[in-house]
C-alpha cells in the first residue's frame, strides 16, 4: 500500500479535544440537528457565471480571492464549492441562517472538494484553498452564532462521494474496467481532509455515499490523517439508498453498508439524500437496528417533482422527523435536497421537546463480514464453508480459465460455489506463470458487478501481502485476508495487521512463526496465542476479526509422525478457542486428504469426517468445495469408520484400509447402478364395474376410487325412474355410501385417510351434479315460488385471526361434509368481524373456531364475547392443538351463554357433536349435559388453584440451577461463527431422513396399540396397520412429487450470539466485547411446589451468568418448508382433492420439523460444534438423546409467544427466510419452526407450569409491558384467576 506523509496541522482556530465527548453527552439528552441543503439555498440567490468568477475580499482579507478566474477557459457556474472563494458572503450567510434556524452542526460547502471532482472544471490545483476557506466560512458562522446563543455549534467537513466509482464500470462492455483506483481516491481525499481540518472543521463527515468502496477510501484517508497528526476528531458517515430496493447504487443493503464501514468507529451513521422521509423510513429503521453507534437521517424534501423541484414544505416534513425521533430511529436529524433554513427551523422546533428514544444497541461480539449483503457469524450460525474453487492452486479448471483470459467463465466458477452453499469465496492467484496482482484486480473488479457472487464476503488469499491489498482495494464489502503470520517477524506482522485494520478487513493468521510451520498441538497453540496477544493488545485488532488457520496437514503419508496431524489440529482448536476468546478457527481442508488425490469419494468422506470432529472442538470455517461435501451421517458406515480411524489416529492400518476401500469403489458404484426398481405396473380389472350403478357409486365412495365417478353419476342421472331429480342421487347412493363410511369410521373400522379419499369422490360427484341441481331448483321455484330448497345444517369453520394452522380444521370440514353438512370454510387468519358477518350471510347453524398457538385462545374468547354481544344463538365449537376442554370450560363458555360452547377433541368427535347440537330431540339434553360438565370442571379448576402450592418468586430464584461457572472443567464452546446466516432453498431430499413420522400418523388419527404404537411398528398393528401403510405409501409418492417438482421451498436462518444471564433474563450482546446489549431474552421460572422437584428452573439457568465473567453464547433459528404451500394446496382444491390438500399440509409440517432437526444436528456437531463427537441415529435424535435443547416460544419451557419479537429482530427471519409473524405472533408460512439453542450439557426441557402474580408483575416490568397484556399472553399458565 502507498505510504503517505501528512504535513503538521496548521489550523487557524482552536480544535477542542472534547468535541466527541460533548456530542455524546448531547446525543443522550436531546435530538441533535444538522443543517439542510446548500445547493437548494444557493439557487435562491440567482447567481450567474460572473458570480463564480469574482474576486473577493472577506473577513479582513483583501485578497480572499483574486481575479484568477476572470479568463478561466471552462464554464464555472454550477461548481458550488468555488463560491467559497468567489462569493464568501453568500456561503457564510447560508451557514449563519441554518445555525440561527436551530442547527447544531453545519456542513462545509465542499461536496465536490476533491481533485477528482474539481478536474471537471480544471481546478485541481485549488482544492486545498477551496476546502480551507470553505471550512473557515462555516467556522466563522458557527463561532458567531455560538457566541450569540451560548450553545456550542460545530462544523462538519463535508466529504462527498466524487463523480467516480470504484465498484462500477463506466464501460458497459467491460464490467471489470475502472476509471480510478483506490489509492488515487485516498490521495484526493487526504488532501481535502487536511485542508478542511486546518480550515476549522470539528467533525469529519463522509456523506452521500452511493459506493461503499469510495467511502472506504475516504475513511482510509481520514485514518491516515488522524494517526499522523495525532488529532482526535469524531467521524460521521452518511449513505444514500437510491430507491425502494433498499440498496446503495453499488448494490449494498443498509446492513452490509454498516458492516463494511463500522471499522471506522463512527460517532454517528445514517442516511441522506435520494429519498423523502416516507420512502426512507424503512431503511432508516434497518440502520437503527444494526448500528452500534448513534444514527442520523437528513432526507430530501420528498421526491423530485416533474420540474426537478421538491414539494414537501417545512410544516409537512417536520412531523415525519419528529415521529422518527419519538420512535427511536434517529439521534440526529436534518435535511438534504429541497430543504432550506425554514425546513431546519421547523424540524428543530418539532424535535426540541423529544427525549432520545433510541438507545445505541450493544455490540454483540459477532464476527461481521459483508459482500452486497451482511454476514454475521453468531452463535446461531452454522459452520461456514469457504468456497475453494477460485484458487489456481486448487482448481485446474479455474487456473486454465485464468490463463486463457476467460474471466467470464472464471466468474461462473465463483457463482456455482455460492449456489452450492459457500458462504464465503476464497480467491487466490499465486502461480509462477501469472501476474497475481493484475489477476486479483481483474477478477475482483469483475465479480464485484455480479450480484449473485458479490452478495457473499470474499477471502482474499495470497502468500504475497501486496496481492491481498490489491484485492481489498477492489471490493466494497468487509473481506477476509488470507493470510499473515509471524514468520515475517513481529514488526512486519504488526505493520501488516495495522494496515488490514485500516482497510476494515478481517484476517486469517497462519500458525507459522520465525521458526516455521506449527505441526503439533503445542506449537499451534503457542504461536496462535502469541499472535492473538499482539493483535489484540498492541494493534487493537477486534478479536472477532481474527481467524487462525492451524494448518490442516496431510495424513496417511506412510510416515508415522504424520498420523497424528488430525488429532493435533482438533486438540489445538479446542485449546485455542479457550485461550483466545473471540477468535475463529479455519483451515484448508483439501490438504488433509492429499495422499488420496484422484479418489474423490474417499477425499470427500475424509473431509466430512474431519469437519465433524473439528467443528465439535470449535472449528468455525474451512476452505472447502461446498458442492462436494457429503453429510456425515450419510457416509456409508464402513467408510466413515475407516476415515475416523485415520483422522483420529485410531489404527496404524488406516492408510492401507482406505486404499483397499478405494480400489473397491468402482465396483461398488457399478453395483449400485446395476441395481434398480421393478417399474412394471399392472392395472387390475375392476370386477365391481359389472355391478349396477348404485353399487358402483357406493363401492367407489368406500374405496375412494374417482376414476369412473362422473360417468357413473351421469348414468344414474339418466335413470329417471330410480332418480327423478339429481338430488335423489345424492340422497340415495351417494349418501348411502357416505353413511356406510360414517359408520365404519365411527366404529374404527375405517380410517381418516380413507374418509378423505371418499370425500374426494363425493365432491367430484356432487360437483358434476351441481349444474343440474341448479337447473332443477330454478325450475321448481318457477313452478312454485313458495318452495324453498331443502337446507342441510350449515357449519362455518375458521382459523382465528393471527393463526395460520388449518390441517385439523380441514379434516373436520371434510368429515362433516361427508356427513352431508354444508361446510363453509373461511380459511386462516380470519378476524372476528369477518367470521360473524359471514355467519349471518350464510345462516350458519354452527360456528367452529380453530387455532394452534396460544394467542388464538384469547381470540376465541373475544369471538365468544362478540357473539354474546351481538345476540348470536348458534352453538360455538372450539378445536385445535392449543385448545382444551378445561380452557373452553373456564375461559370461553362463561362468555357465551346464548348457546352451547363445546370443545371438540378431534375430527372423529365432530359429527357426533354437531348432530347432537342440531337434532331437535337431542340438543337441549346435550347442551344441559355439557353445561353441567363444564361447571364441574370450572369448580375443579378453581379448587385446584387454591390447593396448588407455590413458592414466591424470590424463593424460586433461590432454587435456580446451581452452576459454578468459573470452575467448570471446560468453558462454554464458542460457535463457529457469530451473527446470523440464512440457509435458503435447502434441498428437501436432505431433510427426508430426519422426518419423525409419528405426528404424521396422528394427523390422520391412526393410533396403533402397544406394542405397535409408533412408527414403523404401527404397520404391524392389527387394527390400523394396513391403512397406515397405505397412507404412508401415498405420502412417499407425494413427497417425491414435491421434491422432484421443487413444489416447496425450505428456508432457514440461524444466529449465534454472545450471551450471559442476568437473573432470569439472558442478555444478548452485539459482539464479544459484551459491552453493547443487542437484545434481552426474558425467561420464566418454575414456581409450583412439587415434592419431587428440588430446583425451580428458568432457561436463563443454562447460560453463564454475567457476574461469572465466563463468555457464553446462545443460538436461535427459524425454518420453514412451507414456501409454495399455498400454490400446492390450491392445485388440490381446484380438483376438490381434500385428501391431497391435507396430505400436502401434513408433509409440509413434517419437512419443517425435519429441517429443524437436521439443523440442530448441524448446530451441535459443526456450526456450534459443542457436541462434535455425537453419533446418534435418527431414532435417537427424535428421542432427544443429544446434548443441548432447542425450546420454542409458546411451548412449556417458555410459554410466552412475545419472545418471538426479540428472536425475529435478531434473526431478521422475515427478510432472510421469508418467515413472517402475524399480529398474534403465529409464523407464516404455517409449516415453520423456530426456537432457541442452548448448548449447556445441563440444559434440559422442562415445563414452567403455573406461575404467580409476583412473577407476572416482575416479568412485565422486565419486558416493559403492562401487566394486563402479559396476563393475556400467559393466560394458560396463570396460577391465579386474572
Amino acid at each position: 500500500a502507498q505510504q503517505f506523509t501528512v504535513p503538521p496541522m496548521n489550523r487557524w482556530c482552536e480544535l477542542k479535544a472534547d468535541a466527541e465527548e460533548y456530542l455524546r453527552n448531547e446525543f443522550e439528552k436531546r435530538i441533535i440537528v444538522i443543517d439542510g441543503a446548500m445547493g437548494t439555498v444557493i439557487q435562491q440567490y440567482k447567481l450567474t457565471e460572473e458570480d463564480f468568477r469574482k474576486s473577493a475580499s472577506y473577513c479582513g482579507d483583501d485578497n480572499w480571492n483574486d481575479d484568477k478566474f476572470k479568463n478561466h477557459p471552462k464554464d464555472l457556474k454550477g461548481n458550488n464549492d468555488l463560491l467559497s472563494l468567489t462569493r464568501p458572503d453568500v456561503i457564510n450567510e447560508i451557514h449563519r441562517r441554518y445555525l440561527e434556524a436551530g442547527a447544531d452542526i453545519v456542513e462545509t460547502n465542499t461536496f465536490s472538494g476533491t481533485t477528482v471532482a474539481q478536474a471537471d472544471y480544471g481546478l485541481e490545483h485549488l482544492v486545498f484553498e477551496i476546502n480551507y476557506k470553505s471550512a473557515k466560512l462555516a467556522k466563522l458562522a458557527a463561532l458567531e452564532v455560538e457566541q450569540k446563543t451560548g450553545r456550542r455549534r460545530f462544523v462538519a467537513a463535508a466529504i462527498g462521494p466524487t463523480n467516480r466509482t470504484l465498484s462500477i464500470s463506466p464501460k458497459v462492455e467491460n464490467a471489470g474496467f475502472r476509471n480510478i483506483t483506490f489509492m488515487e481516491l485516498v490521495t484526493a481525499y487526504l488532501e481535502q481532509v487536511r485542508a478542511l481540518v486546518d480550515g476549522g472543521a470539528d467533525i469529519l463527515l463522509v456523506e452521500t455515499i452511493f459506493d461503499t468502496l469510495n467511502a472506504k477510501a475516504a475513511l482510509f484517508a481520514c485514518d491516515v490523517f488522524l494517526e499522523q497528526t495525532g488529532v482526535k476528531m469524531p467521524i460521521m458517515i452518511s449513505g444514500t439508498i437510491v430507491d425502494m430496493s433498499g440498496r446503495t447504487l453499488s448494490g449494498q443493503t443498509t446492513e452490509a453498508f454498516w458492516v463494511s464501514l463500522s471499522h471506522a468507529n463512527p460517532l454517528c451513521i445514517g442516511l441522506n439524500c435520494a429519498l423523502g422521509p416516507d420512502q426512507m423510513r424503512p431503511f432508516m429503521q434497518r440502520m437503527s437496528n444494526v448500528a452500534t453507534c448513534y444514527t442520523h437521517a437528513y432526507p430530501n424534501a420528498g421526491l423530485p417533482n416533474a420540474m426537478g423541484g421538491y414539494d414537501l414544505h417545512p410544516k409537512d416534513m417536520a412531523p415525519h422527523l419528529r415521529r422518527w425521533a419519538q420512535d427511536g430511529l434517529v439521534n440526529m436529524v436534518g435535511g438534504c435536497c429541497g430543504t432550506t433554513p425554514d425546513h431546519i427551523k421547523a424540524i428543530a422546533e418539532a424535535v426540541a421537546d423529544v427525549k432520545p428514544a433510541r438507545k445505541v444497541p450493544e455490540d454483540k461480539g459477532h464476527m461481521r463480514l459483508s459482500g452486497l449483503e451482511d454476514f454475521a457469524i453468531t452463535p446461531e450460525s452454522v459452520f461456514q464453508n469457504i468456497g475453494e474453487r477460485c484458487n489456481v492452486a486448487g482448481s485446474i479448471r479455474f487456473k486454465k480459465l485464468v490463463i486463457d483470459n476467460n474471466w467470464g467463465k472464471a466468474a461462473e466458477v465463483a457463482a456455482k460455489q455460492v449456489e452450492d452453499g459457500a458462504q464465503l469465496i476464497d480467491i487466490n492467484f499465486d502461480d509462477g506463470m501469472l501476474d497475481g496482482m493484475d489477476c486479483m484486480r481483474k477478477f475482483c473488479n469483475l465479480i464485484a458487478t455480479e450480484p449473485e457472487i458479490a452478495k457473499v464476503p470474499m477471502v482474499i488469499d495470497s502468500s504475497k501481502f501486496p496481492i491481498c491489498i490489491a484485492g481489498l482495494e477492489c471490493l466494497q464489502g468487509k473481506c477476509v485476508v488470507n493470510s499473515i503470520s509471524l514468520k515475517v517477524g513481529e514488526e512486519e506482522f504488526k505493520r501488516q495487521a495495522r494496515l488490514l485494520k485500516r482497510y476494515g478487513a478481517a484476517v486469517i493468521v497462519m500458525a507459522f512463526d520465525e521458526d516455521g510451520q506449527a505441526a503439533d498441538c503445542d506449537s499451534k497453540v503457542r504461536i496462535c496465542e502469541r499472535a492473538f496477544k499482539i493483535l489484540v493488545n498492541e494493534v487493537k485488532f477486534n478479536p472477532q476479526d481474527i481467524i487462525f488457520d492451524l494448518n490442516i496437514l496431510t495424513i496417511c503419508t506412510g510416515l508415522d509422525e504424520h498420523n497424528n496431524y488430525g488429532v493435533d489440529f482438533i486438540k489445538a482448536t479446542r485449546e485455542i478457542k479457550v485461550r483466545c476468546p473471540g477468535c475463529k478457527v479455519s483451515g484448508g481442508l483439501s490438504n488433509l486428504s492429499f495422499s488420496f488425490r484422484g479418489l474423490e469419494k474417499i477425499r470427500e468422506a475424509m473431509h466430512s469426517v474431519f469437519l465433524f470432529h473439528a467443528i465439535q472442538a470449535g472449528m468455525d470455517m474451512a476452505i472447502v468445495n461446498a458442492g462436494a461435501l457429503p453429510i456425515y451421517d450419510e457416509i456409508e458406515a464402513e467408510l466413515r469408520t475407516l476415515c475416523e480411524d485415520a483422522i483420529l489416529n485410531r489404527s496404524t492400518e488406516a492408510t492401507e484400509r482406505l486404499l483397499a476401500r478405494a480400489e473397491q469403489e468402482k465396483e461398488h458404484l457399478a453395483a449400485l447402478k446395476a441395481g434398480g426398481q421393478d417399474t412394471k405396473s399392472q392395472k387390475q380389472a375392476a370386477e365391481w364395474r359389472s355391478q349396477p350403478v348404485k353399487g358402483r357409486l357406493i363401492h367407489a365412495l368406500i374405496k375412494g376410487i374417482d376414476e369412473f365417478v362422473e360417468a357413473d353419476t351421469e348414468e344414474a342421472r339418466q335413470d329417471k325412474v330410480s332418480y327423478p331429480v339429481p338430488l335423489n342421487i345424492i340422497e340415495g347412493p351417494l349418501m348411502e355410501g357416505m353413511n356406510i363410511i360414517g359408520d365404519l369410521f365411527g366404529s374404527g373400522k375405517m380410517f381418516l385417510p380413507q374418509v378423505i379419499k371418499s370425500a374426494r369422490v363425493m365432491k367430484k360427484a356432487v360437483a358434476y351434479l351441481l349444474p343440474y341441481m341448479e337447473e332443477e331448483k330454478a325450475r321448481k321455484l318457477k313452478e312454485n315460488p313458495d318452495l324453498a330448497a331443502q337446507k342441510t345444517g350449515c357449519v362455518l369453520l375458521a382459523t382465528v385471526k393471527g393463526d395460520v394452522h388449518d390441517i385439523g380444521k380441514n379434516i373436520v370440514g371434510v368429515v362433516l361434509g361427508c356427513n352431508n353438512y354444508n361446510v363453509v370454510d373461511m380459511g386462516v387468519m380470519v378476524p372476528c368481524d369477518k367470521i360473524l358477518e359471514k355467519a349471518k350471510e350464510v345462516g350458519a347453524d354452527v360456528i367452529g373456531l380453530s387455532g394452534l398457538i396460544t394467542p388464538s385462545l384469547d381470540e376465541m374468547v373475544f369471538v365468544a364475547k362478540e357473539m354474546q354481544r351481538q345476540g348470536f344463538k348458534v352453538p360455538l365449537l372450539i378445536g385445535g392443538a392449543t385448545t382444551s376442554r378445561m380452557h373452553t370450560a373456564v375461559k370461553i363458555e362463561p362468555c357465551y351463554s346464548n348457546a352451547p360452547a363445546v370443545h371438540v377433541l378431534d375430527a372423529s368427535r365432530a359429527v357426533t357433536v354437531v348432530s347432537s347440537l342440531l337434532d331437535a330431540d337431542l340438543k337441549e339434553d346435550f347442551a344441559a349435559e355439557t353445561r353441567e360438565l363444564y361447571e364441574e370442571m370450572r369448580e375443579e379448576h378453581y379448587a385446584s388453584l387454591e390447593e396448588r402450592k407455590f413458592r414466591t418468586l424470590a424463593q424460586a430464584r433461590s432454587l435456580a440451577l446451581q452452576v459454578d461457572w468459573a470452575k467448570r472443567p471446560s468453558a462454554p464452546v464458542k460457535p463457529s461463527f457469530l451473527g446470523r446466516r440464512q440457509y435458503n432453498n435447502v434441498p428437501l431430499e436432505d431433510l427426508v431422513a430426519f422426518i419423525d413420522w409419528n405426528p404424521f400418523f396422528a394427523v390422520w388419527q391412526l393410533r396403533g396399540k402397544y406394542p405397535n404404537r409408533g412408527y414403523p411398528r404401527i404397520f404391524d398393528d392389527e387394527t390400523v396397520g394396513a391403512e397406515a401403510r397405505k397412507v404412508f405409501d401415498d405420502a412417499q409418492k407425494m413427497l417425491k412429487h414435491i421434491i422432484d417438482g421443487r413444489r416447496l421451498q425450505a428456508n432457514g436462518v440461524v444466529a449465534f450470539l454472545p450471551a450471559n444471564s442476568v437473573g432470569d433474563d439472558i442478555e444478548v450482546y452485539e459482539d464479544e466485547a459484551r459491552t453493547t446489549r443487542k437484545a434481552t431474552l426474558c425467561t420464566l421460572r418454575q414456581q409450583e411446589l412439587r415434592e419431587e422437584q428440588s430446583e425451580c428452573l428458568a432457561m436463563s439457568d443454562f447460560i453463564a451468568t454475567k457476574a461469572s465473567g465466563v463468555a457464553d453464547y446462545i443460538g436461535m433459528f427459524a425454518v420453514t418448508a412451507g414456501i409454495g404451500m399455498d400454490k400446492l394446496i390450491a392445485s388440490y382444491e381446484a380438483k376438490n382433492d381434500d385428501y391431497g390438500k391435507i396430505m400436502a399440509q401434513a408433509l409440509g409440517d413434517r419437512l419443517a420439523e425435519a429441517y429443524a432437526e437436521k439443523l440442530h444436528l448441524d448446530v451441535r456437531t459443526t456450526l456450534w460444534g459443542y457436541a462434535g463427537e455425537e453419533k446418534l441415529d435418527v431414532d435417537d435424535l427424535i428421542k432427544v438423546k443429544y446434548q443441548g435443547i432447542r425450546p420454542a416460544p409458546g411451548y412449556p419451557s417458555q410459554p410466552d409467544h412475545t419472545e418471538k419479537k426479540s428472536m425475529w429482530q435478531l434473526l431478521n427471519a422475515d427478510e432472510l427466510a421469508s418467515i413472517e409473524l402475524t399480529e398474534s405472533l403465529a409464523m407464516m408460512p404455517a409449516a415453520s419452526v423456530s426456537g432457541l439453542y442452548f448448548a449447556n450439557p445441563e440444559a434440559k426441557y422442562f415445563a414452567v407450569g403455573k406461575i404467580c402474580k409476583d412473577q407476572v408483575e416482575d416479568y412485565a416490568a422486565r419486558k416493559g409491558m403492562p401487566v394486563a397484556e402479559v396476563e393475556r399472553w400467559l393466560a394458560p399458565i396463570l396460577g391465579y384467576d386474572a
